[in-house]
């Protein structure tokens, strides 16, 4: 079992940056794929980024590529999401994912998932 814990969400005027955070937890977390997905309101829930623990190859959402910076640190447990240059439509629940499978983009390969944390963009 894995356990996962958000933090770093907020309200943030656009073209702000936010950083968010991610504290893993349980016997084998370092065997996961880590993920970041995003829900807006009436919208699905949607894949924004994803890493492996030894920091090898960062995925990112089209939507989100040259803003966002996902990152780990396996020392404390923790995986990043550093947002810049926010804009009114990142306003959503973010969602951090650890999956097994190889293939990131796709939230039915998601194992485990935390809680999430609301980030709210005003124009």
């Amino acid at each position: 079992q894995v356990q996962l814990v958000e933090s770093g969400g907020g309200l943030v005027q656009a073209d702000a940056s936010l950083r968010l955070s991610c504290v893993a937890s349980g016997s084998t977390w370092r065997r996961y794929l880590m993920g970041w997905f995003r829900q807006a309101p009436g919208k699905e829930r949607e894949f924004v980024a994803s890493i492996s623990w030894s920091n090898l190859y960062p995925v990112y959402a089209d939507s989100v590529k040259g803003r966002f910076t996902i990152s780990a640190d396996s020392a404390k447990n923790t995986v990043y999401l550093q947002m810049t240059s926010l804009k009114p439509e990142d306003t959503a629940v973010y969602y951090c994912a650890a999956t097994i499978s190889s293939s990131s983009r796709h939230r039915w390969n998601y194992n485990f998932w935390g809680q999430g944390t609301q980030v709210t963009v005003s124009s």
